[in-house]
C-alpha cells in the first residue's frame, strides 16, 4: 500500500525547512557574538602576575657543585 506525497505535505515541509534554517542561523549568530564577547573580555584582562620564584644561589663561593652519577 503506497502513499503519495501531497502538495500539502510539500508546503509544510518547505515551511518547516525554512523555519529550521532561520532558527539555526539566528542561534549561530548569537553564539558567535557571545564567543566574540568572551574572547574580547579575556584579551582586556590584565595578565596574571608571574609565580614567585625560589631565590637563586650565589655562585661566588668558589666551590663547584658536586655532580653525582
Amino acid at each position: 500500500m503506497g502513499t503519495s506525497l501531497t502538495p500539502e505535505f510539500w508546503e509544510r515541509f518547505v515551511l518547516l525547512l525554512f523555519a529550521a534554517m532561520g532558527v539555526t542561523i539566528v542561534l549561530t549568530a548569537l553564539f558567535d557574538a557571545l564567543a566574540l564577547r568572551i574572547a574580547r573580555r579575556r584579551a582586556q584582562m590584565p595578565p596574571a602576575p608571574p609565580p614567585a620564584q625560589a631565590p637563586l644561589r650565589s655562585v661566588e663561593t668558589g666551590r663547584r657543585t658536586p655532580v653525582s652519577h
